[in-house]
């Protein structure tokens, strides 16, 4: 099952996302195929992050909750605010292999 984990940071936290940045990239390259895609949110000049949208495959929302909190982001206390929640990709959807 897909969840989408939806973070929002915390005002004024965006010199600790940049120095945790690093150690976030290279955790969601560990998770592999459980990582189905990822990005930040940005303010609306499209550069300055202030959030995260995170879609990993897992059994269970419990799963995946496991593996934001195995986020550094999470780790430094950057979110204010978390949302996991069950996700389906219903439109144009990466092709499955045959």
């Amino acid at each position: 099952m897909l969840f989408a984990l939806i973070c929002t940071d915390k005002p004024g936290s965006l010199a600790l996302r940049k120095a945790n940045r690093p150690e976030h990239l290279s955790y969601l390259e560990s998770l592999g195929d459980t990582l189905v895609f990822a990005g930040p949110f940005t303010e609306a000049d499209g550069e300055t992050m202030n959030g995260s949208l995170i879609v990993v495959e897992a059994p269970t929302i419990d799963a995946a909750r496991a593996i934001l909190e195995g986020d550094p982001f999470a780790k430094a206390g950057i979110f204010a605010e978390v949302d996991i929640r069950p996700w389906r990709w219903s439109i144009n959807p990466p092709d499955e292999e045959e």
